[in-house]
């Protein structure tokens, strides 16, 4: 592990995806050089779940979620609670999701996406893990849905935060967390930099969603878990808060919301 005292926290990434695969350890050294501690990499569809899994297995920093991304909806029709909870029976396994609705791309029929995204609800609370939410233009039937699960048991995230401020509140309300990804970083993002200036310390993760939206100054290379370093300093200057605060607060909410997730135990087996 890097000598670096800032210690981070990517909390969501896609390191099972092929564009990592001739530099993988590369991507993992470059990351510890710039003290990201843990890393979280994520399920997008059943059919990839083995793949990602593997590598949270090979590796004591890197933990693992199971879901399937609104995309996918429809491909995985049959899927329900019980087999999420299922899979998620695993130590490495720390959360539901990616799940959500995605109705920019309508990639999956829309009634599908909210039945897929119901059943990772309910999984998500009978598992007692968070869920890891996708929300693209589709504010009004995501807040709905989770005031409707509303719980002492439903945990979450909504990540790569790019909607209204009115959902993030209402994401908060529910108990759930809001995660800023380089998308906070671009010129273009004023409303969601507002959020993020508004939103308290406690209920923010930081994260890169890699190999996409590589945040400025590294904006258009593809995207890697050390670069969550550039997204977590502008929130900082974003606060007014100083990196250490900003690095501090992030990682514990992130052991707070994963608490299946841990601190490496021994930095030399990475």
């Amino acid at each position: 592990m890097s000598s670096v005292t800032t210690l981070l926290v990517d909390s969501h990434c896609h390191l099972d995806f092929d564009v990592f695969q001739e530099d993988f350890d590369s991507v993992l050294s470059r990351a510890s050089d710039a003290g990201v501690e843990t890393m979280l990499t994520i399920g997008t569809s059943l059919e990839n779940f083995p793949g990602v899994r593997a590598i949270a297995e090979a590796h004591n920093h890197i933990f693992c979620t199971v879901g399937v991304h609104p995309h996918e909806a429809d491909s995985h029709d049959g899927v329900g609670a019980a087999d999420l909870v299922t899979l998620a029976d695993h130590p490495k396994v720390v959360g539901i999701g990616e799940t959500g609705l995605d109705y920019y791309y309508d990639k999956s029929d829309r009634g599908q996406q909210q039945r897929c995204f119901a059943e990772h609800l309910i999984a998500a609370k009978e598992s007692k893990l968070p869920v890891i939410i996708h929300s693209r233009n589709a504010d009004e039937d995501m807040a709905r849905m989770l005031k409707e699960a509303a719980s002492a048991d439903l945990t979450g995230v909504l990540h790569c935060f790019t909607a209204t401020r009115a959902l993030a509140e209402a994401a908060i309300e529910c108990g759930l967390y809001v995660s800023f990804s380089g998308i906070v970083t671009f010129k273009n993002a004023a409303d969601i930099q507002k959020t993020a200036k508004a939103l308290p310390l406690n209920r923010i993760l930081v994260e890169t969603d890699a190999p996409y939206l590589a945040p400025v100054p590294m904006r258009g290379k593809r995207n890697e878990p050390s670069f969550v370093a550039h997204t977590a300093a502008y929130l900082a200057d974003l606060k007014g808060i100083d990196m250490g605060t900003l690095a501090a607060a992030t990682r514990e909410n992130f052991y707070s919301l994963f608490a299946k997730a841990h601190p490496p135990k021994d930095a030399a087996s990475q």
